[in-house]
This record gives structure tokens, C-alpha cells and sequence, in this order.
């Protein structure tokens, strides 16, 4: 019996993704990072909400990035399938993380399948709120991403509202998940969720993972929990 066609204008590796309406994305605890403190490649698990392993991330990225530019390092994010195929590439280009600098602004082009654009996160200026836009792969806008004004995942998890344009419904959310004292304190490794629409288009649902991605790096990226932003951001 022949496979099933895939949904019409769905990149291929993500016919996945149609059936979904939410992912899991844990961080691997890197021992030699805990150990010593050198920034390693970051490596994460997306599975689905029954933790079953959908695709695998690997940071690329080269040693002197890592620790000299620390959280803020430019990167390109490899998101593979069950195969080992690259499905959905990152790119992160260095940029500005102030909230008191509206220039050089934060952004991550999403690709899928390599090479591909599909959609864009840009970091939207405001003073007190970490906010983004979500584009399609002609950068028109699609929808908003707004966080908390206090990032401070103590003991509790942080909430980022996916919004429709005029921000009045929200339609999901990403959410860094609180993971106990001990990895918090001496690990940069964090979990996080996301729920969107089951019908939202899957090319923005790739596109929502790569939000998540920039989230983690500007807030929660941090050498064994110990520049964690927290407070007004």
C-alpha cells in the first residue's frame, strides 16, 4: 500500500506537526559544561506530549562563539528527524538583548527544509515587556509573542502569550517549565512547552519552535544559573 500523500504545502519532515497541537523541548544536561563551566553545544529532545522523541536539535556553533559571546552568540540550530535528516534549520545572527536599545534588535530565520525560508521571529522594542512578531516567509506579519515583565523562572513557570496580531486572543503559549532547585541552580539545561492551535499552519508551528529557541537564549541561556535575567528585563 503506497504511504499517504502529504498535506499540501507541508515542507517535508513535518508532516508530524500537522497532527499535533503541542511539543516538549528538554535540554540535555551537558556533564562537561557542569563540570568545568566551558559552554558546550546546546542539544535538545522535542518530543510530543506523550515524551516520545519527534526530532532532535544540535547547536552548531564553534568554541571561541560559545564563550566569548556567551547567551548572545550567533548560531544555526539543526533540527533533525528520527532518520538523522535535517528538517528545520535555525539561524540566529548576533544582535542586541537591551530593552533600553531599540537597534540590532534580536531575530531568528527559521528554514525548513534547509535553505528555505519559512517564517521569521523578530524582537519587537518596548520598555517593559519582551515582545516578538511572527512572520511568514514573505515577513508578513502573522502573529505576537508577549512574556511576562518579571523573566524569573523561581520556583514557578514563565508563561510567553502567543497572540493573534492585534493582541485581544491568545492562541497559545510557550512556557519555560520550572525543573527543581538543583538543575536550575547548576544548569543552563531547561525544559520547555508550547501549545498551538491543532490547525494553525505547520510551517508557523516550525516557526513557533524557533521562537522557543530565541526565548531560551535570551533569558534562560545562562553558565550554571548564575546571570539568569530576572526581574524588568
Amino acid at each position: 500500500m503506497p504511504a499517504p500523500a502529504p498535506p499540501a504545502g507541508c515542507p517535508p519532515g513535518l508532516e508530524y506537526l500537522t497532527q499535533i497541537d503541542q511539543v516538549l523541548i528538554h535540554q540535555q544536561v551537558e556533564l562537561l559544561e557542569v563540570l568545568v563551566g566551558f559552554e558546550t553545544s546546546n542539544k535538545y529532545e522535542i518530543k510530543n506530549r506523550l515524551g516520545q522523541r519527534i526530532y532532535f536539535a544540535v547547536e552548531d556553533t564553534d568554541f571561541c562563539t560559545r564563550n566569548c559571546c556567551g547567551s548572545n552568540r550567533p548560531f544555526t540550530m539543526k533540527i533533525l528527524d528520527l532518520m538523522g535528516r535535517e528538517v528545520i534549520t535555525l539561524y540566529r545572527p548576533l544582535g542586541c538583548t537591551s530593552c533600553c536599545c531599540p537597534c540590532c534588535l534580536q531575530k531568528i530565520e527559521i528554514c525548513a527544509p534547509p535553505g528555505v525560508p519559512v517564517g521569521y521571529v523578530t524582537q519587537t522594542w518596548h520598555p517593559c515587556l519582551p515582545k516578538f512578531t511572527v512572520q511568514n516567509e514573505k515577513r508578513q506579519d502573522v502573529l505576537r509573542i508577549t512574556g511576562p515583565c518579571l523573566v524569573c523562572s523561581c520556583c514557578a513557570d514563565v508563561d510567553f502569550e502567543i497572540k493573534s496580531l492585534n493582541e485581544e486572543t491568545v492562541v497559545g503559549r510557550i512556557s519555560k517549565q520550572w525543573t527543581g532547585v538543583v538543575r536550575e541552580a547548576f544548569t543552563d539545561a531547561d525544559n520547555f512547552g508550547i501549545q498551538f492551535p491543532l490547525d494553525l499552519d505547520v510551517k508557523m508551528k516550525a516557526v513557533m519552535i524557533g521562537a522557543c529557541f530565541l526565548i531560551d537564549f535570551m533569558f534562560f541561556e545562562s553558565g550554571r544559573g548564575q546571570h539568569q535575567r530576572a526581574g524588568v528585563w
